[in-house]
């Protein structure tokens, strides 16, 4: 049966940081897990153009918003290129006419008793794109923005009726019927439901829109909240406006439909997009995996700071590979992790260069020296990796990583021990064998990397069927 992934979309105000890379590079290797598994999945990504922050950007930088934004959304394709991430599909919520007609026809099949029209007066954060009540402020801030004026804004606008949701929402995130990954990121959300729903606003004025976004259907001096029309984007990406049968599979039949975020947008997926869906009559995700954030130097990261990290350098510096290792072995899965260059720097010249480099470099010597054919593996490429995929469909990826490490050390170790370049001088019969069995345990290493460091698995792999040591996997700095 098939099942759907997808990452958040981001805002496309700025160039990605490491935070999307951390996301992409985990859903990546979730998926690549899952199809090793042999699951049909469809993997969606994209861009979440029409917000009201990507507009005062583009005016700030005095460059027309499409261009703006057509140029941001550039910089996500790219660096999943460059991270070896491989999608389905990359939505742009500005551009795709999928997505309009989608947005339009779920805007209409939402119950009409959960839209109403009503003056409202409230502070909002660009930074969030959400109005903010009191009680989720701190010392009158936003706490996910700390410093950024809040805007103070009244104006009429449609509401969605969040409170009459607050039941149904909580039986169905109590019973994992909608599943939050973590169990504390679960806690969160069924706390803040606990505490009590407020409606929503989901539409702006024309003017505060500033044009830009996708207008209410059959009232063009309004446009939809960007996050009612972001949210949308994992169905209007399946068809829902018009392709019945990507749709029907990915979503509606779907065996498991997974979103992969961020803590910050963790109420944005798990409260209000499971209401509207209810509203409209679409089935829901069946679980919500939540990430935290990577810090620096223990500072959340800052421009006037100087702490932030462009994944782009760090790719640059030390190759995609070693990146999505940093990320996947070194960061925690769910919780905020502390990642600096001097870090990336001991991790790579450590784990990668003396350690799984190294290793492959003296396995594949001896074997090419000595003409040993490693006769192939039996099992299957699935059947030799089952603790690593269920460490990887369970989201613990630094668990895999840290299988796999396990395995790399014990064959080095072994190798210091029985010393086969000596032995096979002496029994060469023995020595042949030895040398066997340690090409056969790269191999397993090989295809356990598969799905977390794809392209030197590949390169491991090559090299045992060649019976040849490779080039450097990972040069030294």
């Amino acid at each position: 049966m098939a099942c759907f992934v997808s990452t958040a979309i981001p805002y496309v105000n700025a160039k990605p940081h490491i935070g999307h890379a951390l996301e992409y590079v985990q859903a990546d290797a979730y998926v690549r897990a899952l199809r090793i598994d042999g699951e049909d999945i469809f993997f969606l990504t994209g861009t979440d153009d029409n917000a009201l922050k990507n507009v005062q950007a583009a005016e700030t930088a005095g460059v027309p918003i499409q261009d703006y934004v057509a140029e941001n959304a550039e910089n996500f394709v790219e660096l999943d290129k460059r991270l070896n991430v491989v999608y389905d599909d990359f939505i742009r919520t500005s551009t795709d006419p999928r997505h309009r007609a989608g947005v339009e026809k779920l805007w209409r099949a939402t119950n009409q008793k959960d839209i109403y029209k009503k003056s409202y007066r409230g502070f909002y954060c660009v930074g969030c794109e959400e109005f903010k009540i009191e009680k989720n402020l701190i010392n009158g801030e936003c706490p996910e923005h700390p410093g950024k004026r809040l805007e103070e804004v009244e104006e009429e606008n449609y509401f969605f009726h969040l409170s009459a949701y607050k039941d149904i929402l909580l039986e169905l995130i109590e019973s994992d019927k909608l599943k939050i990954i973590p169990e504390s990121r679960k806690n969160e959300i069924t706390s803040f439901i606990r505490s009590g729903l407020e409606d929503f606003s989901v539409s702006r004025t024309a003017a505060r829109a500033k044009g830009w976004g996708i207008p209410v259907p059959d009232d063009p001096n309004q446009y939809l909240y960007v996050w009612y029309d972001a949210l949308a984007n994992y169905i209007t990406a399946l068809g829902y406006s018009g392709d019945a049968d990507t749709y029907e599979k990915y979503w509606v039949s779907a065996k498991n439909k997974t979103h992969i975020i961020g803590k910050g947008i963790n109420r944005f997926h798990t409260v209000y997009w499971p209401a509207m869906l209810l509203s409209a009559g679409v089935p829901l995700p069946t679980e919500v995996f939540v990430h935290g954030y990577v810090i620096s130097g223990g500072q959340k990261m800052s421009k006037s700071i100087g702490n932030v990290i462009d994944p782009n350098e760090l790719i640059d510096r030390y190759g995609t590979d070693a990146v999505r290792y940093f990320l996947l072995r070194h960061g925690h899965p769910t919780e905020d992790f502390d990642l600096t260059d001097e870090r990336c720097r001991e991790w790579y010249t450590a784990n990668l260069t003396n350690g799984l480099g190294n290793l492959v470099a003296r396995v594949m010597k001896l074997a090419e020296d000595h003409a040993v054919v490693t006769p192939r593996v039996k099992s299957t490429r699935r059947s030799s990796m089952p603790q690593i995929t269920e460490a990887i469909e369970t989201f613990k990826f630094n668990d895999a990583m840290d299988a796999i490490w396990n395995r790399i050390q014990r064959l080095d170790q072994r190798i210091n021990e029985e010393e086969p370049y000596k032995v096979i001088k002496t029994d060469p019969v023995t020595g042949k064998i030895l040398i066997q069995f340690m090409v056969s345990e790269l191999r397993e290493i090989g295809e356990m990397l598969a799905p977390l460091m794809p392209e030197t698995s590949r390169k491991i792999l090559d090299a045992i069927k060649a019976n040849k040591k490779p080039e450097n996997l990972f040069p030294r700095l």
